[in-house]
Parts: C-alpha cells; structure tokens; sequence
C-alpha cells in the first residue's frame, strides 16, 4: 500500500472522529477501492444520463437530416441493453470490492467480530429510506403522467423515462443488498466502526437520488405540456431541500457507527 493511500486513510480517520487511530493498510485498501468503485459508479450514471438524451434526439433529429423517423421501439431497445450493461456494471464493481474485502480478511492475522449484522434501519435509516423510496414513486408518477399527454415526442420521451427509471431502481436495489451481505472485515475495534461506517455512508450515497431528479428535466422539459415543466421542476427543487434537511438533521455516519458498536 502507498503511503498517499495511507495518508488518505488518516485524513478519512480524522473526519470520523478518529483521530488517535492509526492508518492500516487493511484499511487503506478498503477506502482506494471504494473511492475508485464509486468514481465509475459515476461516470456510468453519467453515460446513462447522456445514453437517454442521445436515444431521444436521435429519434427527434431524423426528419431533420433527412432520414425516416425510425420506429419508436428501436431507441428503446438500445436504451434497454444500455441499462443493463449498466446493472452488470454495478455487479461487477460490487464484486470488486467484496473481492478486496475478501482478500484482506484473508491477510489479518487476527480476526475481530461484532455479534450485530447492521441491518437497512442502521446501514441506511429510516428517513433516507423513505426519502428514496418518496423520490422513486415521484419520478415514476411524472413519466406515467407524460404517458398521458396526445403527443409522439412526449410519450416517447416518456418511455425513455421509464426504462431509465427500472434501470436505476434495479441497481439502488442490487447495490443495497450486496452492502447488507457483506461480511465484516476487521481486525480491532477501530477497523470495525471503520466497517460500519463505511457501509453507512455507501447507502447513503445511493439512496441521494440525482438521477432521478436530472432525467425527467433532460429528457422532457420544453416538450411536455406547462403543467408538466412545472411539476418537474418542483418535485426536483422540494427533493434537494428535503435532502439538504434529512442530512442536516440525521446523526453522521460516524455517529451511529459508534452508537451500534457501543463507543462513547
């Protein structure tokens, strides 16, 4: 392990409220392959975004180079092999990360153990659970709602919207379950809270729905009827500020951590 990798494991020590802890490279190695997991995490919801608003404009711009419209299920199919390279993606990081996990448990010449499994109330809370779960049915109402509306453009888009949804939620879902399954890797009581903490703020992050706020805007916006705009543009403002709140008012990742492993 590098010592930049170890420093980095310091300074995430420090932020937790750790600070007379020492940086091993167990740990180390379990922060550099989350950081770098998520950071493709990221850029593929990123390509998925870019993915939905290409299979819409294509479908849009045809007429206007010329070409006959192509039929409306032929975007979506592309759409759809694109969600679920998207999911294999996710599994594929997930495995990653239980792989390094595995391998340093593997390493410890002592293994330390916890008698609670952390479960989704402590791994992601209520509040962030009902605020995806809020978030989720918001955006499924507003692509159904377009379904609704006498338009090509916008029923089409509305489609677009759904797949990118399944999409979405299926990886929220995969995500979770793998973080509940994954075993505790850890050699003293620091690297156990280290453990939990970890598992709390991956949840967390997953359950912040960005995706769900950007997709509708980009690929429906300026088509949709005016009382559609108005209500994407809400329901993405009312989401942000409540999400600035649930983080406001909801312990640290640390603190609960400390809470399920009774440290003062």
């Amino acid at each position: 392990m590098s010592a930049a990798e170890l420093r980095r494991a310091g300074a995430w020590l420090a932020r937790h409220g750790l600070p007379d802890a020492s940086p091993t490279p167990l740990l180390a190695a379990r922060l550099a392959v989350r950081r770098r997991a998520r950071l493709a995490d990221q850029i593929a919801v990123a390509v998925l975004i870019m993915g939905a608003a290409l299979a819409q404009a294509y479908w849009l711009s045809a007429p206007a180079f010329g070409r006959s419209q192509p039929q409306p299920s032929a975007p979506l199919l592309v759409l759809a092999a694109a969600m679920a390279g998207l999911l294999l993606l996710r599994s594929m990081l997930d495995w990653w990360v239980r792989r390094v996990d595995r391998r340093a448990g593997v390493a410890l010449s002592r293994r330390a153990a916890h008698p609670v499994q952390p479960g989704w109330r402590t791994v992601l809370g209520r509040p962030f659970a009902a605020f995806a779960l809020a978030t989720f049915a918001g955006a499924l109402v507003l692509a159904v709602s377009a379904l609704t509306v006498q338009d090509a453009v916008v029923r089409h888009a509305a489609w677009v919207l759904l797949i990118g949804l399944a999409g979405v939620g299926a990886g929220v879902v995969v995500h979770l379950r793998d973080l509940l399954a994954r075993p505790v890797v850890a050699e003293d009581e620091v690297s156990l809270t280290a453990d939990v903490i970890m598992r709390i703020e991956d949840a967390r992050e997953v359950a912040v729905p960005t995706v769900l706020w950007v997709l509708p805007v980009v690929l429906l916006f300026g088509f949709a009827p005016a009382w559609w705009n108005v209500a994407s543009l809400l329901f993405m403002f009312v989401g942000l500020a409540a999400c600035v709140a649930i983080q406001a008012r909801t312990p640290s990742s640390a603190t609960v951590a400390r809470r399920v492993m009774g440290i003062r």
